[in-house]
């Protein structure tokens, strides 16, 4: 074909290898041309189609491959597909090269396709609540790793027209290199397969380690790292595989266990501590959680002395009621009768041992509701009445003596 339109150049007067010039040129402008036409074709008309298709269906699918651009990407092969059909047509047009280049090209535009699909299915499978429990973006940053270097293996193959399983065989020996220059990557890799294969964390736990200063909710899990959002709203950035050698604190039992646990103790000066007095008991057994209790208790204590005939005018002889048990006593009452503490878990009211500052009631238990906020307000209200009932059962709290302690030792009255 380019010779004999080179002939009849030739025969109107053109010198030969003018004309020869001439035809290749004619012939390069003509494919790049088609390639232009081709492209413009693509993007302007098939992809406008492609897009109100998409729209027009109801499965997201289609949506979601139009949102990460795969459908853009794969409009590029049309005109690389133009300038492969006029390899070798002619001197300017040489096949060798022509197929080299293009072939590299459709490497290069195969695999953006391939990321973008890669990124959609990534997006289709965050809409699943599976999601949260075995994440996966750390395997699709590994399998993005993956395709961009054979991608770089073929096109360097392709340009210089050899074979890529040679080229990558060649790469055996830089294996030691590579294993230097890719070991955080490779650790990564090791590391999140683990996080997610032993569900050690989920996006949405709350996770908390002190040596990164990490305490809040995960809210990605990567190759390389997992990004913690703190209380604070600041984000911590964690090195995926320390989360396998190093130790962190994953709240996650707590979130799914119904409850969150309360334990706080207030101490009590031990000089406080006393029997109870008839005028002391008649007293607190007006209040309603402890109107029975001590109903019970009280016939239980004297039926026993009587029993026994104790001399009632030493407390030393047989039983008595202390105001720090009637105390332990109401507290497990009141915190029974609480609304908001979840009474299928944990629940225990303990003294723990004296020590220098007083003895000490501590209370372990667990809220039924599990937001920070609201928690930190139920616990903040038992405290607070706690400190405030204190009183009614002539207990007194110990507190460390304070600059105005001692003032008031020195000031006369």
């Amino acid at each position: 074909m380019t010779d004999l339109l080179a002939a009849r150049l030739a025969a109107l007067g053109l010198d030969s290898t003018l004309a020869a010039y001439a035809v290749d040129l004619a012939i390069l402008l003509l494919a790049l041309t088609l390639a232009f036409a081709a492209d413009l074709i693509a993007k302007r008309y098939l992809l406008r189609l492609v897009r109100r298709l998409a729209q027009k269906t109801e499965t997201p699918w289609d949506d979601v491959l139009v949102r990460t651009r795969t459908f853009d990407r794969l409009a590029h092969l049309a005109p690389v597909f133009v300038l492969r059909r006029f390899a070798g047509a002619g001197f300017l047009l040489p096949e060798p090269l022509v197929v080299s280049l293009t072939g590299a090209l459709a490497t290069i535009i195969a695999v953006g396709v391939f990321l973008s699909v890669l990124d959609a299915a990534h997006e289709i499978y965050g809409g699943y609540p599976i999601s949260k429990e075995v994440p996966i973006g750390a395997y699709v940053q590994g399998l993005r790793g993956i395709a961009i270097l054979l991608a770089c293996v073929f096109v360097l193959s392709t340009l210089m027209q050899g074979d890529p399983w040679a080229f990558i065989k060649g790469l055996g020996a830089l294996t030691a290199v590579l294993l230097l220059i890719f070991k955080d990557t490779i650790l990564g890799l090791v590391g999140s397969i683990q996080l997610t294969a032993n569900k050690m964390v989920r996006i949405g736990d709350w996770v908390e380690m002190k040596k990164y200063g990490a305490d809040g909710d995960v809210v990605e899990v990567g190759l390389s790292s997992v990004k913690v959002q703190n209380w604070n709203k600041t984000i911590t950035t964690i090195p995926t595989y320390t989360m396998i050698t190093d130790a962190f604190r994953n709240w996650r039992g707590m979130s799914e266990s119904g409850g969150r646990r309360i334990k706080r103790a207030i101490y009590i000066d031990m000089n406080s501590v006393r029997f109870c007095t008839h005028e002391l008991l008649d007293r607190l057994q007006r209040i309603e959680l402890l109107g029975d209790y001590l109903g019970e208790r009280r016939a239980e204590v004297e039926q026993h002395n009587e029993r026994l005939e104790c001399d009632p005018s030493l407390p030393a002889n047989g039983r008595r009621l202390t105001n720090l048990g009637t105390f332990r006593a109401y507290l497990q009452a009141y915190l029974r009768a609480h609304p908001m503490i979840n009474k299928k878990m944990t629940f225990l009211i303990r003294q723990l041992p004296p020590s220098e500052k007083g003895v000490g009631i501590e209370i372990y238990v667990f809220s039924a509701d599990q937001d920070w906020v609201r928690y930190e307000a139920i616990q903040s209200d038992i405290m607070d009445h706690m400190l405030a009932v204190i009183g009614e059962f002539e207990l007194r709290v110990f507190q460390s003596p304070s600059g105005a302690d001692f003032r008031s030792l020195t000031t006369p009255r």
